[in-house]
């Protein structure tokens, strides 16, 4: 029986990795998932399981919990956490916007605007064909790049559409 709990052990030691933060680092905080329960806008299993980042401002004396430093927002939960409920924030310099090119509202909120075609397929739907076009979105990556009803676009932004040519037979008898 102590060789094969040895021999689990050594298994589940190779899988385990000692998570340990500095002073300064930015983690993400792990929030517990409730059914039903709407939180930071979305519900089920499309709702965020990290929020974030935040810094790091003490560690607790085992070496096993950390002090966030936590916004005002969140003034009513308790700043200390298990290593268990952080993951380390990798920055990203392709998250971040050149926020001087974009023009906010005074309700700080901004227009998206498409810049250009990427593609254009089109989708039957029981008896009905629907034209799709692939929209890249003003200050953000091509990878983010979105399908959308050509026919609403088209009415919204006709700039970004060729022209269409007709021929018709006016002035022909």
């Amino acid at each position: 029986m102590r060789a094969v709990q040895s021999r689990q052990k050594s298994y589940a030691d190779n899988r385990w990795r000692e998570l340990e933060f500095v002073l300064g680092d930015y983690v993400f905080l792990k929030i517990s998932l409730t059914k039903g329960v709407m939180r930071f806008g979305k519900k089920g299993k499309l709702s965020t399981r990290y929020v974030g980042p935040f810094e790091i401002i003490g560690r607790v004396s085992d070496g096993n919990a950390y002090a966030l430093g936590l916004p005002p927002q969140l003034a009513g939960v308790h700043n200390v956490f298990h290593v268990s409920m952080l993951k380390k924030y990798q920055p990203d310099p392709f998250h971040v916007i050149n926020y001087e090119s974009i023009q906010l509202q005074p309700d700080l909120s901004y227009e998206e605007r498409p810049v250009k075609i990427l593609e254009t397929k089109e989708r039957t739907m029981q008896n009905r064909t629907m034209e799709l076009v692939k929209l890249l979105w003003e200050h953000h990556k091509q990878l983010e790049s979105t399908w959308e009803a050509a026919d609403e676009f088209r009415k919204k932004y006709p700039h970004l559409f060729p022209p269409v040519l007709s021929f018709g037979l006016q002035g022909r008898e």
